[in-house]
């Protein structure tokens, strides 16, 4: 299994877009192969002092995937690829981490 983590900075303004269309691709995303969890989140609003906000802009998008491979064809499926033309107004950058559970 892999962990993603895919940090969104979207344009000043234009987060409620970005989720608009993330919140359609989501269930075709949910049903591919090898996929075992996919959701965005935002910053929580907390007393917590050791908690730093993403801020007003970021979207954290977490993924669960059973292998590498599965992730490879998730990013090749014609619904991201329309996808990622539909929010390309709204993206200014994404950082991705790609990590493997060590529990």
């Amino acid at each position: 299994m892999i962990h993603v983590l895919a940090l969104v900075e979207t344009i000043a303004g234009h987060r409620d877009d970005f989720l608009r269309e993330f919140a359609q691709v989501t269930a075709p995303v949910r049903q591919e192969a090898g996929c075992i969890e996919y959701g965005a989140a935002v910053d929580a609003v907390t007393d917590l002092p050791m908690q730093q906000q993403l801020g007003e802009n970021f979207v954290l998008i977490v993924e669960k995937w059973e292998s590498l491979a599965h992730l490879k064809a998730h990013l090749a499926a014609p619904h991201m690829t329309d996808y990622r033309v539909r929010i390309k107004p709204f993206v200014q950058t994404v950082r991705l981490q790609i990590l493997e559970p060590r529990s």
